[in-house]
């Protein structure tokens, strides 16, 4: 168990360690030579990118092995790094999450850890990660508070994606997927590279009828990159995204027996249905050395959002009659049309430089964000009706279609500025301070261009700094000690603050425009080492953790529930949460003939402060709806099992030939906040083969093979669950004023599916 004081002991003895080791005149087994310092950290950029030195927890995969596994989804990658509890629901959509943070959400939310994408901070209105999974360079995820170099949202840690480029993908290259349920990829690439620079560009199209009822996706990407060689010193690299994703249902069904009976959820409605998003992302990247220990980056970008979407599934009709989700017709029926523009445009700046055993990295961060939401009434409904025959609906709770809901704009305005310093004191020590200031701005406003009867406009800023501080020693050639305390901050949105007013016809939810920025410290002890297993060379790092986050932002009726006359809606920071665990990963040389590469975690994630949640019990839809109270404090929040383990065994007999058996487990955890429904764990086996001929193939081209089989003892599970209050009955629409397994929201494993490739580069 950790807790402040010993911890903080800690990092003190580090540091009085660290001063005391700078007059020691010998340390055996470590050079004596002090290298010159060089400052690794960046928000723009890989090239830098390195982890003996750092004081957290790094973990980097590679585009070779993302490209070997051909993944359908990126939790089939990430799901190798310890930590990590993403929630995937159908096809290829996922919100990545770190070590629990953020675990008791599921709709929209930011998930707590930011997304950079060619140091892009992306964010999308669905609170999912769109990236062509066909296009990775590498993947770069850093744990513990990160907002000291990325700010908002960095809660609990980062996730860098960085797209391909450089010579190697020069040529020609074509690839093909097929699958279960449908499953088909293409691909087409064309590079070049020469003594000026290298550049592609990369057509990539999904798509699969999937294995879930009304869950097929489209989705079509077009991306490329360009670097041009300014200098012997310095380039610019240019690179653009162009994407479209189509997206029906999540793949969802209501409560345990349906996902007996069900699983593929042929009745019922989602929450939300008919995605479609379009996404373009822009940037260009200035790097120039200007000595042999000095760099400057600079970057601009931008990146739009258009997503549009059906939510909320119609309960009543405008006659006051109840439409269940088996009703004739009612897959269809639906009350909100989402419309939602986003564009996010900055410029970053980076001088990086070192003297002796000294280095410092100095940052500037700026964006320019515009949200636009504009959502109508798809038909006309009742809000509220009494139940008791006859059945009506006053014109007080009658919506008529094309009603306006919101119409709004919000203008985020960030100006941040960030630094580290690293400091080699000793040959074995290596110090690190890291700073960052943050001024959001939010402007939101109802849109006067639509006839909003009643404008209503706000502002609000918020400056927050983050830090963190952290040591590494190296107890060997071969064996480092690290540790480090660091931050992470998420501003409340315009939603949180204003979403009394964001809806013109809206009188349930209050404003509160109190609301503080949600606050974590993370704490962090850990090791890495290169060493053997069964006479395997391996590289382990291992981690034991503490976040503590308070003031998190939640409705004051509890998760997606409604007002009544004794309970006011409103978002507030109603409380805090506590996440502890531990990690261990192994890495195996991938040129070996075995390998063996282990990703295992511990988390145990309590609520410290959650005194007033409350569950609707019955329809929301009647006048006074019932809402039973619970006090959350010191349970466990849903979602997070206490263990889970990744492991990947591989034989490689020759250079062309790759087999791996892998098996994810993770342990059981509850599926509410009030712990009363579990979600059960389970243990899954998936197989990979790839076939690689290096040398020049049939018609003169390099070829590579590729099959999987996902599940491959054909296990049933459940992939997700999530319960938060009674549920109508996904037969006869009925509410019983009962919360129980058959209220839970289920995303129901996939059955054994298969996948199978080639591709072929001239």
């Amino acid at each position: 168990m950790l807790n402040v004081k010993p911890i903080s002991r800690i990092v003190a003895v580090l540091c009085a360690g660290a001063m005391g080791g700078a007059f020691a005149d010998t340390i055996p087994g470590v050079a004596q030579k002090m290298d010159e310092v060089v400052v690794t950290s960046t928000t723009i950029d890989d090239r830098f990118a390195s982890k003996r030195d750092e004081p957290s927890s790094v973990h980097v995969i590679s585009g070779q092995t993302v490209d070997e596994k051909r993944p359908e989804n990126m939790i089939q990658i990430l799901q190798s790094i310890p930590g990590v509890t993403a929630d995937l629901s159908s096809g290829d959509e996922i919100k990545i999450k770190l070590r629990g943070i953020e675990n008791q959400r599921y709709m929209g939310e930011k998930p707590g850890v930011a997304i950079v994408i060619d140091g892009v901070p992306v964010f999308e209105r669905t609170g999912k990660v769109n990236i062509d999974l066909d296009n990775i360079e590498s993947i770069r995820v850093i744990k513990g508070g990160a907002s000291y170099l990325f700010g908002e949202d960095a809660l609990v840690g980062a996730v860098i994606i960085t797209t391909k480029r450089g010579a190697k993908y020069k040529g020609l290259t074509f690839g093909a997927d097929a699958g279960a349920y449908g499953y088909n990829r293409q691909l087409a690439r064309a590079g070049f590279a020469n003594d000026w620079g290298s550049g592609h560009i990369q057509v990539t199209e999904r798509q699969s009828d999937d294995y879930y009822w009304q869950s097929g996706y489209k989705t079509s990407y077009m991306d490329g990159n360009l670097r041009m060689f300014l200098s012997d010193t310095s380039d610019l690299t240019f690179g653009f995204e162009k994407s479209g994703r189509l997206k029906d249902k999540h793949g969802s069904v209501k409560g345990a027996t349906q996902a007996e009976l069900d699983p593929t959820g042929s009745i019922g409605r989602d929450y939300t249905r008919k995605y479609d998003v379009e996404l373009q992302k822009l940037n260009m990247t200035y790097s120039n050395d200007l000595t042999a220990t000095s760099n400057i980056l600079a970057m601009a970008y931008e990146y739009r959002d258009h997503t549009s979407f059906w939510s909320s599934p119609q309960r009543v009709a405008a006659n006051g009659q109840a439409i269940s989700d088996s009703s004739p017709g009612g897959q269809e029926l639906y009350t909100t049309n989402n419309d939602y523009h986003q564009i996010q445009r900055g410029m970053k700046g980076e001088w990086r430089a070192s003297s002796g055993g000294l280095g410092w990295l100095t940052g500037v961060d700026l964006r320019r964000n515009k949200y636009e939401n504009f959502n109508t009434a798809r038909v006309d409904y009742c809000t509220k009706v009494d139940f008791s025959f006859p059945y009506t609906c006053s014109a007080a709770n009658l919506v008529k279609a094309g009603e306006v809901f919101t119409d709004s704009v919000t203008d985020e305005a960030v100006n941040a500025i960030y630094g580290e310093l690293k400091f080699v004191p000793a040959p074995r020590w290596t110090l690190t301070a890291n700073g960052r200031y943050d001024n959001l701005a939010l402007d939101y406003a109802t849109d006067k261009t639509r006839e909003i009867t009643t404008p209503f406009t706000r502002s609000k800023s918020f400056n927050v700094t983050s830090w963190r501080g952290g040591a590494n020693y190296a107890v060997s050639n071969d064996m480092d000690l690290f540790g480090n305390i660091s931050t992470g901050f998420r501003a409340p949105t315009a939603e949180q603050l204003y979403n009394g007013s964001i809806s013109p016809t809206s009188t349930k939810v209050a404003n509160n425009e109190n609301l503080r920025p949600e606050q974590a410290i993370n704490m962090e002890l850990g090791a890495r080492s290169r060493t053997s297993l069964f006479g395997i060379p391996i590289e382990v790092e291992s981690a034991v953790y503490q976040v503590d986050r308070k003031d998190y932002i939640m409705s004051t009726v509890g998760q997606y529930s409604t007002s009544t006359t004794t309970a006011q809606e409103m978002y507030d920071n109603i409380g805090g949460v506590r996440n502890r665990g531990f990690e261990l990963s192994l890495k195996s040389d991938r040129k070996r003939e075995y390998t063996l590469d282990m990703a295992y975690s511990y988390i145990r994630a309590i609520f410290t402060d959650y005194e007033n949640y409350y569950q609707t019990l019955g329809s929301p839809y009647v006048p006074s709806p019932t809402l039973a109270h619970f006090n959350n404090t010191g349970k466990s929040v849903p979602r997070v099992p206490r263990h889970s383990l990744n492991t990947t065994a591989g034989w490689q007999p020759n250079e062309r030939f790759r087999l791996a058996l892998e098996m994810d487990a993770k342990s059981w955890s509850w599926a509410d906040e009030i712990n009363q429904e579990k979600q059960p764990g389970r243990t899954l086996f998936h197989l990979h083969a790839n076939y690689d001929i290096r040398d020049k193939g049939p018609l003169g081209a390099k070829w590579s093979l590729f099959a999987r089989v996902d599940n491959l003892f054909d296990r049933k599970y459940w992939s997700i669950a999530r319960g938060t209050n009674d549920a109508a009955d996904y037969l006869t629409g009925n509410y019983d004023k009962v919360y129980n397994a058959n209220d839970l929201s289920i995303v129901v494993g996939r059955p054994r599916s298969w996948t199978a490739g080639v591709s072929a580069t001239f």
